[in-house]
């Protein structure tokens, strides 16, 4: 009992300011890594690798198997190669979302009420006449990769052109757009489907605008075809079933900037 008892305090006496400050440190990185995790397939990897080396080890310990142990013992360098290769997504959006902030901080540009207007007012319009869209608004993340699977369009965003764009039976109208500093920069554009499960009432472009939200700060808005309900995705979460006022609010707060009034 005594030595247990001196090992303790020979600890605590080297646990100084500079030891607090790093356990502090790496203790809010590795919640700000599960919160980034959270909800995603990569959760599922960690907790199914968790319980397979809880097995493992009980094993050992059970069994007193030497070889097991020493793989176990000398697996920690490997596990350290393998993390960025196998949470490559996640790692990426962690350090997009770092670039994104920074950005914001050093006061980066919002989007104009021009644009702002522009799409709620044809998105409002598509839903009334129950015409399907996805309008991607293009914020800190340069989309410039996902413009180039589309048709150039560089034109003013204006709500005719957008329903236009939409018509049923129009050759991009199946696409997504995307805008860009006031202007219609791509038509028929391909997006990334997400992974994560939603209602089963969500369909195609729903899952392409989650997909895009999960991996840059865009924001986009899907008018659905079969039931006029106009949703927001941003930052991987979904806003549905907007009319006219919550959509005009909700805008403005991601891309403008401004205090979302409505309720």
């Amino acid at each position: 009992m005594s030595d247990i008892t001196d090992f303790l305090r020979d600890n605590f006496q080297q646990f100084d300011a500079a030891a607090a400050l790093e356990v502090t440190i790496i203790s809010l990185l590795l919640f700000w890594l599960l919160l980034l995790l959270r909800g995603t397939t990569a959760m599922a990897v960690i907790r199914g690798a968790f319980i397979l080396f809880l097995g493992a080890v009980l094993l050992v310990q059970a069994f007193d198997l030497p070889v097991l142990d020493f793989i176990i013992r000398n697996s920690f360098i490997g596990l350290l190669i393998a993390m960025p290769i196998i949470f490559q997504p996640e790692l990426r959006r962690a350090l997009e979302r770092v670039g994104r902030t920074s950005a914001r901080a050093f006061g980066a540009s919002p989007s104009s009420l021009h644009t702002i207007e522009a799409v709620n007012v044809a998105a409002s319009d598509m839903a009334r006449k129950q015409i399907g869209a996805l309008i991607v608004v293009e914020r800190e993340t340069g989309l410039q990769d996902y413009i180039e699977t589309g048709i150039p369009v560089d034109a003013l965003t204006s709500p005719d052109l957008l329903e236009s764009i939409f018509y049923p039976n129009s050759p991009l109208h199946d696409g997504a757009v995307i805008v860009r500093d006031d202007r219609v920069v791509a038509a028929g554009v391909t997006l990334p489907l997400s992974d994560n499960t939603f209602p089963g009432e969500l369909g195609t472009r729903h899952r392409a605008a989650l997909g895009i939200s999960e991996r840059t700060d865009a924001v986009t808005i899907v008018v659905s075809e079969e039931t006029g309900r106009i949703s927001v995705t941003a930052d991987g979460q979904l806003h549905a079933r907007l009319d006219e006022a919550h959509l005009h609010g909700l805008l403005e707060a991601l891309l403008a900037g401004r205090k979302n009034g409505t309720s």
